[in-house]
């Protein structure tokens, strides 16, 4: 049977996050294999990326916006690291006001004491009152992320290398997942919640770092085990070393990194974000009280979910959508207006799956609703008989200070709507979320849920960001 698709655009209406790190420390052909977990981390950020390189003598970088396979070639690879043993790559998503060049990472510092490249995934919450600081004692400042902060803060501090990053990181407050590369040194940390993922493996005598497990796979580096909160690691020409500098207390990895961030292929903290996106599906099916025919999931981070869904509730789960392969997540543009008029997520409804069904459409989120208004009416357009939208996930209703691009709850849907006045807005036949005591159930209690709840595991000052002390 020949499947007649109706293409529509989405426009995106999605979840923004930082970037992600991958880095090897002592492994041959480090630069060509970063490259390589760069790629697999390309989901993470895709506006800019940039590997540093040593071969254990000096430090190279390149580094420039568009996506991994745009920037680099071997021939590119190869000016910076043709004999390379340790590199550190990042992949960017540029958010608010930070898409210009110089935020662009790994960030070189070239000092007295050496240089050292340095990338961060996350948001540090005081980076504006530590710019700020910075300034006044004479600091001069080439871009605007908070990167750029904790580079000044470590040239700042005095004694070695690993106290004068501990020395920096005791300053900061937020998200963070920061890695450095000197010459000969790597040194990885993670902040004291863990609110961002980040994990060590073993790869060819070497060791691998990066912010998520998938990235180890495509180099064939071996999974050792997810840096703990507080932790730093200093890998040296001969000695691997592990520092505690801030107790563990509650970890409170953020819950989005579940939901939506990562891919289905990693494992966090234990977890692996496929199963724990299918048991969010099994359990929305267990709440059930409405008749469906089929299940469809909105391609790619819903899929898991919607295979829970359809197992547990014995019904058909079918491709009712179909998603580009050539163009990124919805979530790639920072501003409203690239979003509708640069590169534009495509789904196409297959109308002989859905004509006369009553279907349960499964998505992870709503964040502004403009994406599941414009789905719901294309489902109906392909004639669908009734769409029941399940979201695997609580409502998010407030805003995020640790690294999603969330700023304020007038940005969400939920934020000031009722359930039944989002169904209105989307035109569903029905709808539900995922209730967050659920949710911790499938995840534990040690994560962060503010964008659920409103409330901060690390309180947020005044001005929060760098951006509010320079617009």
């Amino acid at each position: 049977m020949v499947r007649e698709m109706i293409e529509f655009e989405l426009s995106g209406s999605s979840l923004n996050e930082e970037c992600g790190i991958f880095a090897l420390h002592h492994v041959e052909d480090a630069s060509v294999l970063t490259y390589y977990g760069l790629h697999s981390l390309q989901h993470r950020g895709q506006e800019a990326c940039g590997i540093a390189t040593s071969d254990g003598s000096k430090i190279l970088t390149r580094k420039d916006k568009g996506l991994v396979t745009d920037v680099f070639d071997k021939a590119k690879l190869d000016e910076i690291g043709e004999n390379a043993i340790h590199a550190l790559g990042h992949v960017l998503y540029g958010k608010r006001g930070g898409n210009i060049q110089e935020n662009i990472q790994p960030i070189m510092v070239r000092a007295h004491q050496g240089a050292f490249a340095l990338a961060n995934n996350g948001e540090i919450v005081n980076a504006g009152e530590l710019r700020y600081e910075l300034e006044q004692q004479g600091s001069i400042f080439q871009g605007t992320s908070d990167t750029e902060v904790i580079a000044h803060l470590i040239q700042r501090e005095q004694g070695s290398m690993a106290e004068k990053i501990l020395a920096a990181c005791k300053q900061l407050r937020g998200a963070y997942t920061i890695v450095i590369m000197t010459k000969n040194t790597m040194y990885a940390v993670r902040d004291p919640l863990g609110l961002r993922p980040l994990c060590l493996g073993k790869v060819n005598g070497g060791y691998a770092i990066s912010s998520e497990s998938c990235a180890f796979t495509i180099i064939n580096a071996e999974f050792s085990r997810d840096l703990r909160p507080g932790e730093m690691l200093k890998m040296g020409k001969e000695k691997f070393e592990s520092i505690q500098f801030s107790p563990p207390g509650e970890p409170s990895i953020c819950a989005m990194e579940y939901i939506y961030f990562s891919r289905p292929d990693s494992d966090i903290d234990g977890i692996n974000v496929h199963s724990s996106r299918k048991a969010c599906g099994r359990e929305l099916a267990r709440m059930e009280d409405v008749e469906a025919d089929i299940v469809v999931g909105v391609p790619d981070s819903s899929l898991s979910a919607s295979q829970g869904y359809a197992e547990e509730s014995c019904l058909p789960n079918e491709m009712g959508l179909i998603k580009s392969r050539y163009v990124g997540r919805s979530f790639i543009k920072p501003r409203q207006s690239d979003r509708e008029r640069g590169v534009k997520m495509k789904l196409s409804p297959v109308r002989s799956v859905l004509a006369g069904k009553r279907v349960v459409l499964v998505d992870d989120s709503i964040v502004r609703g403009t994406t599941s208004k414009r789905i719901v009416n294309h489902l109906f357009s392909a004639g669908a008989k009734e769409v029941h939208v399940r979201i695997a996930s609580p409502p998010l209703r407030y805003p995020c200070f640790y690294g999603i691009d969330l700023h304020s709850s007038e940005e969400l849907i939920a934020g000031n709507r009722s359930e039944e006045e989002i169904r209105q807005y989307i035109g569903a036949t029905s709808l539900k979320f995922l209730p967050l005591e659920t949710l911790r159930k499938i995840l534990g209690n040690n994560i962060c849920t503010s964008c659920f709840t409103g409330e901060y595991p690390i309180p947020i000052p005044k001005q929060s960001s760098i951006y509010d002390y320079n617009d």
